[in-house]
């Protein structure tokens, strides 16, 4: 049996095992992805598909999204996930130019991209692109280049992030050698602003701080894990949310198999302090356009977290980069850069675990 073929039966054993866990809840989304789930063939996707019905509640008509980069999305992959059950495609394009992939390091290049967009969409209503703006010597003008480019196939959904140098990268590399310059945060700063600009001006809604997305085509997985819904991950290096503990599975393939292969889940798990839930909602809550309710927080953790948060967030008030509207605090456009920063000072760290 090959080693593909050994992950797929660990999948469906691991979701055997795990059938509880979501009680009587019904699946809302299914999400593959965490690497090149498109490296399945259309059997093995059903074959996970049909162990996720056979163990669990399903609704009517449930999100299923497939995660993948245009270097493994050809147009054979792209026919036989349109006759499966996959009904939304999220692609990593990160830029049009070859410039901007080849600085990242990239498998595809620009034509590629576009010929997938453009396979996808015969076949897709539902898609979802990926776009990095603050690449080192990517102008304005390319970045807008970048987001009309993606507006010009009617794309319903664009997930932009900001470029982050990981270490031991060739990119990290060059910027250490000053081949090339590292990331400008002036300017990512006004690219995102751009972004939302533009955007917003063809009708999308910036739900969340990284996602746009036209009515009725929001992310139905990442807005349950945004609102605090449950969450079971499958396969290594997944991580699930039981709404009190958090758990992940181990990173090595290898070690997956082989616990599951003798019936043990390779998972740790940590329970969750009343002030770890609360830094969770106030993190999650502020990124999105349903903000952190007060009167939330005082009825789920107490008064001495709703008093925490309005103070800390006086400053931010004062400052207009939040603001206060029918006891929710929303982040406004000017603080939406510095959302993490933000949330991450309303945290109350520290505090045992009492109303």
């Amino acid at each position: 049996m090959s080693k593909k073929a050994d992950m797929v039966s660990a999948i469906c054993a691991e979701l055997e095992m795990r059938k509880d866990e979501l009680g009587t809840e019904e699946i809302q989304t299914i999400y593959f992805g965490g690497g090149t789930p498109s490296v399945l063939n259309r059997e093995e996707l059903n074959r996970i598909l049909d162990a996720v019905q056979s163990n669990f509640r399903m609704s009517n008509n449930p999100e299923i999204s497939l995660e993948a980069n245009p270097d493994d999305l050809t147009n054979e992959m792209i026919v036989n996930l349109s006759d499966s059950s996959i009904n939304r495609l999220s692609i990593g394009i990160q830029s049009f130019f070859d410039q901007d992939l080849q600085l990242m390091n990239r498998a595809h290049n620009a034509d590629d991209a576009e010929n997938c967009i453009r396979t996808a969409a015969k076949y897709f209503d539902n898609i979802s692109v990926d776009l990095i703006y603050g690449i080192p010597k990517m102008s304005n003008v390319r970045w807008q280049q970048n987001i009309e480019k993606a507006l010009s196939y009617n794309i319903p959904h664009i997930s932009s992030y900001a470029l982050t140098v990981e270490p031991r990268t060739a990119l990290k590399k060059f910027i250490e050698k000053g081949l090339v310059p590292d990331v400008d945060e002036t300017q990512a700063r006004e690219q995102f602003i751009m972004l939302i600009d533009l955007l917003e001006e063809k009708g999308f809604v910036h739900y969340e701080t990284s996602n746009f997305g036209k009515p009725g085509y929001f992310s139905r997985n990442n807005t349950g894990y945004w609102q605090g819904s449950k969450y079971l991950g499958i396969g290594p290096s997944s991580h699930s949310y039981d709404g009190n503990s958090r758990s992940w599975n181990v990173a090595n393939n290898t070690k997956y198999i082989k616990a599951i292969n003798e019936q043990l889940l390779p998972l740790e798990r940590e329970i969750l302090t009343q002030s770890d839930n609360y830094n969770e909602y106030v993190m999650t809550g502020l990124r999105t356009i349903w903000g952190v309710s007060l009167i939330q927080i005082k009825e789920k953790y107490g008064s001495r977290y709703s008093e925490h948060i309005l103070l800390q967030s006086k400053k931010y008030l004062e400052q207009g980069l939040l603001s206060l509207n029918e006891e929710t605090l929303l982040v406004t456009k000017k603080g939406k850069f510095l959302v993490d920063g933000i949330a991450a000072d309303l945290f109350l760290l520290n505090l045992k675990d009492r109303k």
